[in-house]
């Protein structure tokens, strides 16, 4: 029998296919979803992994077997199914590994209006029900077999994002698209199309295989080619899409990455000019600059924990405009509380293009402290190797702790943040300080510790 405790994650189901799932076990996750859910109608998608359409199939037919009506969006980016649940109101489920190599494949599973399901918001429920069929039977129910009719929301979903954003004057702007040959290959032109924009397609064939480099933006290993073609074709921008396109990260017109950081304070000012005065989320990995701008602009930055559920409920209990993370995920209380980096993507360009001068002189007022990035170390004992950061810097003036995610500490001129991994034995490091030496000297002691 499968192992749902190694599938199940904290946000989602994500394992190797066939090795850890196959499409019977997808049958049943959709007719547990359906029940768990006590959904009468619910939208399906699926990005481009050789294994999505058989497994969102599957699951459909599980959803339907329970009644439920089923309106099957084919082919879509994970914000694309963010937007069907949120316009139609039904509850979602898309089949994307995101940037995860191609042998794998998951299910990221929303309620009606695009609001997360998480292991304490119906993801452990649903996971209980599948190891109870999948041991005992999927039982008969005295309910009609529901219908299974397709839907092209792209057009729709590309409407109203370009309905969020002003972008009727900005200037004309050369932009590379590295797509990763993920979805973003699929939903950009059509996003993008009828903009003064001159686009440069990079691997924009989808191909769950991706035969040109990982779909993972965050490793900068992958973002070289779209630097050298940015630097190539003189373009304004570069933006890279992760695999199921709802991360963006972004080149300046030297080909140098922008922190997603400055991505978050840039769109934080453009909504608080909208929405004087109000909340903006941000995870405590995020850089100083976010805060400091929120409050520049006459906003309330909010801190939170690292993760979609966490600053999607954040979102909904304080009623914020907007909450941004170090990992470029970007979110939106006009797109239902869902992340979608392709609404951030439009906000750079109405940036960009509404000035003359380049990239990266406009998110330079954003990014105004140095950063480590994330660095991962394998240790035996995370605990252990965390209490003895702990003790290590404790003796020193002026320093603080908090436990909100992982340990944070905190000076006048740096902090640092060491997180456990939820699925692997790593401790996940990130630092900031006021310049590079700040932080390799904050880095290299606290990897001296980690790494002993």
């Amino acid at each position: 029998m499968a192992d749902l405790s190694q599938l199940v994650k904290a946000y989602d189901v994500r394992g190797v296919v066939p090795d850890q799932w196959d499409e019977p076990l997808a049958e049943i996750f959709g007719a547990a979803f359906a029940t768990v859910t006590d959904a009468t109608a619910i939208v399906v998608g699926h990005d481009m992994r050789p294994s999505s359409p058989g497994l969102s199939a599957a699951f459909a037919r599980g959803a339907a077997s329970r009644g439920a009506d089923v309106t099957g969006i084919g082919l879509c980016s994970t914000d694309e199914l963010y937007f069907a649940s949120g316009q139609l109101d039904l509850p979602g489920a898309m089949f994307t590994a995101s940037h995860n190599p191609a042998r794998y494949n998951g299910i990221k599973m929303c309620r009606a209006g695009a609001a997360p399901i998480g292991q304490d918001t119906g993801l452990a429920d649903i996971r209980a029900l599948a190891e109870k069929w999948l041991e005992n039977g999927v039982p008969a129910v005295d309910a009609e077999t529901g219908t299974l009719v397709r839907r092209d929301v792209l057009g729709d979903y590309a409407a109203y994002l370009r309905s969020l954003v002003d972008l009727s004057g900005i200037r004309p702007l050369k932009v590379v698209v590295d797509a990763g040959n993920g979805m973003g290959g699929h939903t950009v032109p059509t996003v993008l199309d009828g903009l003064p924009v001159d686009l440069v397609p990079m691997y924009f064939e989808l191909d769950g295989t991706f035969p040109n480099h990982e779909a993972n933006p965050l490793d900068p290993k992958n973002l070289v080619d779209l630097q050298a073609r940015v630097r190539e074709t003189g373009a304004d921008i570069g933006l890279a899409f992760d695999g199921d396109a709802d991360r963006c990260f972004a080149v300046d017109e030297r080909g140098e990455p922008v922190s997603p950081s400055a991505v978050t304070a840039l769109v934080a000012a453009r909504e608080l000019a909208k929405h004087p005065g109000a909340t903006i989320i941000h995870n405590l990995i995020t850089s100083w600059s976010v805060p400091e701008v929120v409050r520049e602009h006459g906003g309330v930055p909010v801190r939170t924990r690292v993760g979609h559920s966490f600053i999607k409920q954040e979102m909904a209990d304080s009623g914020a405009v907007f909450g941004g993370e170090h990992s470029a995920h970007y979110y939106f209380r006009e797109f239902w509380n869902a992340d979608t980096g392709m609404l951030a993507a439009l906000h750079l360009l109405a940036a960009l293009g509404a000035q003359d001068g380049p990239l990266s002189a406009l998110v330079a007022s954003y990014d105004r402290y140095a950063g480590s990035g994330e660095i991962n170390s394998t240790v035996a004992d995370q605990a252990a190797s965390t209490a003895a950061v702990r003790a290590a810097f404790a003796g020193q003036d002026g320093v603080t702790f908090d436990e909100l995610d992982g340990l944070t500490v905190t000076s006048a001129d740096w902090w640092f943040n060491l997180r456990a991994s939820n699925t692997e034995p790593l401790l996940r490091l990130n630092v900031e300080a006021r310049d590079a030496e700040g932080v390799a000297r904050v880095r290299d002691q606290v990897l001296a510790i980690v790494r002993a």
